[in-house]
């Protein structure tokens, strides 16, 4: 059995052991999670929320966000055989996103991801933790080369949700292929919608790429979204609703 290690102050609750290794055993090929009470409860109130709260199907579509591994690395546990398998842990050292490429590793073999749904760990924010010396620039790379293998070569097109600064950092993050099957930037601003479209200066071709920017409902999916989750109120979340769209096949949230 391999438990996944935490921080020594990390507190395991008595019965995480077996209800991770009874999941375990019903899914030998995936990493079991379970949900976390943050200490100092307020520390990070919305990314909590995220890893309580995520469904199960979440657990695969949301591997995209800049939240990481959709079950937190301190709660994972899984079989000696299967991180075996899938590991070991790359140990380049500082600056190394040790556990997000485990965890693409894992996927890119074919394991699933579970979650105990009671709170098995008291998880400890400590704002010297070594997670904080991974650039985001690097996160941000390795984040962009996985969605490009794994879900954008499902997809003829797709438009980016959110023609500001995320979605354009996206649009020039991508190979020259996969920037061509962007059809459409959308958004609610009026004021980016009313500019009409987005130039992409920096591009050898010419003429430069122009893409339409949208009013979200004018757009069609599937959508990489690069609109943060939790920080509006709720307006986001109740546009996408609106659309009435599956997650998965009609959009990703990468942000």
């Amino acid at each position: 059995v391999n438990v996944g290690s935490s921080l020594q102050d990390d507190v395991m609750m008595p019965q995480r052991v077996r209800l991770q290794l009874e999941a375990a055993v019903r899914h030998p090929t995936s990493i079991i999670g379970c949900q976390v009470r943050r200490e100092p409860p307020n520390s990070t109130e919305r990314y909590t929320r995220w890893i309580n709260q995520l469904a199960p199907e979440q657990l695969l579509t949301q591997v995209f966000t800049s939240n990481g591994p959709t079950v937190v690395m301190p709660t994972w546990f899984c079989s000696r055989a299967w991180f075996s398998h899938v590991g070991p842990f790359d140990e380049g050292g500082q600056g190394v996103p040790e556990d997000l490429l485990l965890f693409y590793n894992h996927l890119r073999k074919g394991g699933g991801v579970g979650r105990v749904d009671q709170s098995l760990l008291l998880y400890r924010y400590h704002p010297g933790a070594a997670t904080h010396s991974v650039l985001e620039a690097t996160i941000w790379t390795h984040r962009v080369r996985f969605l490009e293998e794994r879900a954008l070569p499902h997809w003829a097109t797709f438009t980016i949700w959110n023609a500001g600064k995320q979605g354009r950092r996206l649009y020039r993050s991508l190979t020259a292929g996969a920037r061509r099957k962007v059809v459409a930037f959308c958004d609610v601003d009026e004021n980016k919608i009313k500019k009409g479209f987005y130039c992409y200066e920096d591009s050898q071709e010419k003429p430069k790429p122009r893409v339409p920017i949208l009013h979200f409902r004018a757009a069609r999916p599937p959508f990489v979204i690069c609109v943060k989750l939790d920080l509006t109120g709720g307006a986001f979340e109740d546009n996408l609703r609106s659309l009435h769209l599956q997650e998965g096949r009609d959009f990703l949230h990468f942000s």
